[in-house]
Order: C-alpha cells, then structure tokens, then sequence
C-alpha cells in the first residue's frame, strides 16, 4: 500500500512537472514566438500527460490484485 501511494505521488509530481515544463515554454514569448512554440508546447504536454495516464493505468490492476 506504502508504495502505491509513492507511484502515486510520484506520478502526481510527473504530471505537475509537465504543467510547469509548458508553462515555461510558452510564458514570456512575444506573440510571433508563442505562435512558433506553443503547438510544441502543447503537443509535449499531451505527450507527457498521456504517459502519466498510461502509468496510472498499469498501476490500478496491481492495486486490485
């Protein structure tokens, strides 16, 4: 159970990190920039994201067993 909760944990801060890694790629830019790097922005984002559902995902049928 204590190392469901850390996956979880861990998980949670992987999909905070994402947030943050977009945030900072699209904050700041003048409006020609952030028209060039938040499609990028966005796509790693959905990337991350996915691969933290993809994990969650995995780590529900070992909770259940």
């Amino acid at each position: 159970m204590v190392a469901r909760r850390e996956a979880e944990e861990l998980l949670l801060i992987e999909e905070a990190d994402a947030w943050f890694e977009y945030l900072e790629a699209t904050r700041g830019q003048t409006a020609l920039r952030y028209g060039e790097v938040e499609p990028w922005a966005w796509a790693r984002l959905g990337q991350r994201l996915r691969a933290v559902r993809a994990k969650r995902a995995k780590l529900r049928p070992a909770a259940a067993a």
